[in-house]
């Protein structure tokens, strides 16, 4: 018996996979065959997704909101295309974009426009998604330049850090107990100590 399955993939953990789920959901996908990854789709190396292809039989339906929640890099998009198609032998749906229906359109010219149709996809998912960093790299950019700082703010030095930086120079004293008095690791003391 064939089945239906759905993959939905959201970029990171805060955002909303509903309106993918919804949609399968309407397109007929039982609850149970719906499967999810919330991380990157720069590669295919997601569990949910493995998961799914594991459950794939000759047949079987894969449906996608579009092709980039399938993945974002061109050549693996591809791939992954051929793998399903050729050699698992399922069929695919995307919803966005009705010619990519491999159920339908089996004669030679169905064939080559779906294919003509996916590669184009997965070249504009890709390029997003160089978009994507460069924009990012530029906004970095502009942000150093405007003098914000990332990351996690430095530790603040006690008050009498100078007391016992002086002890620790003249022997008096070790980095660890150094450190253990200021309420800090001893990593923590040596960095403030070279920057001192």
């Amino acid at each position: 018996m064939c089945r239906q399955y759905a993959y939905i993939r959201v970029s990171s953990r805060d955002q909303n996979e509903e309106r993918q789920r919804a949609a399968m959901i309407e397109y007929g996908v039982p609850e149970e065959n719906i499967y999810l990854d919330r991380q990157s789709g720069k590669d295919f190396e997601r569990g949910g997704y493995k998961r799914l292809v594991h459950k794939l039989r000759r047949g079987d339906t894969l449906v996608v909101k579009s092709i980039d929640r399938l993945g974002r890099n061109y050549t693996e998009i591809l791939e992954q295309w051929r793998f399903l198609t050729k050699k698992k032998q399922a069929e695919i749906v995307v919803l966005d974009m009705p010619l990519l229906d491999t159920r339908q359109s089996r004669d030679l010219t169905g064939i080559v426009i779906a294919d003509i149709v996916l590669q184009l996809l997965s070249y504009v998912a890709e390029t997003e998604r160089a978009f994507i960093r460069q924009r990012q790299a530029e906004g970095i950019a502009a942000a150093l330049a405007r003098g914000v700082r990332f990351g996690r703010r430095p530790k603040e030095r006690p008050e009498n850090f100078e007391t016992l930086k002086t002890a620790w120079k003249n022997g008096e004293i070790s980095a660890r107990g150094a450190a253990r008095m200021l309420k800090v690791d001893h990593m923590t003391f040596k960095r403030w100590i070279e920057a001192a």
